[in-house]
């Protein structure tokens, strides 16, 4: 590759990881669209049309042979199931609490989990953390204990996103799967208990499609593609920038739903709210200024 294709490559790949950010940023506004389904509903349509919106993908990529390794054996079958339900849960958690009035705590999980990420590295696979890295986790915890202590709260909702998201991408390190096929795998795999649930809930006349009016119709049914285009330009990104980019880009996404829901849904964020908000912050960019430093030095060296 020629210097200015690299540089062409790199800019649309920093595009392509900033579209994708911003969109998950703006989910908020989106399922607050449909704040008249139930969370556990929702999710089956986006479970249902994100599938049949990926194969269509992978039909006009020619690349369903993606999904061969995900079958090979029975741990791959079984590491898959895992990482669906891990990815179910938190999509459930995420529009509950979205609709129930919890943008700006939901910007808080997505906000913990890089030092989440750092703390399971080190409980689960033995890594060594540096001193920033402990400091930054240190932060973190005396903001939630601000939240516990000053506001009475616990951040539950927070702990689940973070946990279960963690969760996943360390299942994800593990996958012989692409992206998008490794979403289709997980999506496959969780379909049928999706369907039944849709047509249970339609035979009891609960369901919301065929009940609610064309506006909602039309977000349902648009789930598979808001589910999967910002997956998409996420991959397309990820292969072509530098992963410290990609992991400082990551921050835009919780920072736009903590702007959504102080801005636009008028959350209450009061003084003891923002210090426990700084504390996690300042340890953001702890953990940030040791990554950028660790990199530096691995190019020196």
């Amino acid at each position: 590759m020629t210097a200015p294709e690299h540089s062409r490559a790199q800019t649309t790949g920093a595009l392509a990881a900033t579209g994708s950010f911003l969109l998950w940023g703006l989910f908020p506004i989106y399922w607050k669209q449909l704040e008249g389904v139930p969370a556990l509903e929702l999710i089956a349509h986006r479970i249902v049309w994100t599938l049949f919106f990926l194969l269509g993908v992978l039909a006009w990529q020619r690349r369903f042979g993606d999904l061969r390794p995900a079958f090979e054996t029975p741990q791959r079958v079984g590491l898959n199931l895992l990482s669906s339900l891990l990815l179910s849960a938190n999509w459930t958690v995420y529009v509950w609490a979205v609709n129930a009035g919890h943008v700006i705590e939901t910007s808080l999980g997505y906000f913990l989990v890089p030092l989440v990420n750092v703390a399971l590295g080190f409980l689960l696979l033995h890594e060594k953390l540096r001193r920033l890295q402990w400091t930054a986790i240190g932060l973190a915890g005396v903001g939630v204990g601000v939240l516990l202590l000053r506001v009475g709260h616990v951040p539950w909702i927070a702990f689940a996103l973070a946990g279960t998201w963690s969760g996943y991408g360390l299942l994800k390190k593990r996958s012989a799967l692409g992206p998008i096929a490794g979403l289709t795998m997980e999506t496959l795999l969780l379909f049928p208990v999706a369907v039944a649930l849709l047509l249970w809930w339609h035979h009891i006349g609960t369901g919301a499609l065929g009940r609610v009016d064309g506006r909602m119709h039309v977000f349902i049914l648009a789930a598979g593609v808001v589910t999967a285009v910002p997956l998409v330009l996420f991959a397309h990104g990820a292969q072509r920038i530098r992963l410290t980019t990609l992991g400082l880009l990551q921050y835009l996404a919780p920072t736009v739903q903590f702007l959504i829901g102080l801005f636009v849904y008028r959350e209450p964020f009061d003084a003891a709210r923002l210090q426990a908000f700084a504390l996690i912050w300042a340890g953001l960019v702890l953990y940030s200024a040791d990554g950028l430093w660790a990199q530096r030095h691995r190019l020196k060296s």
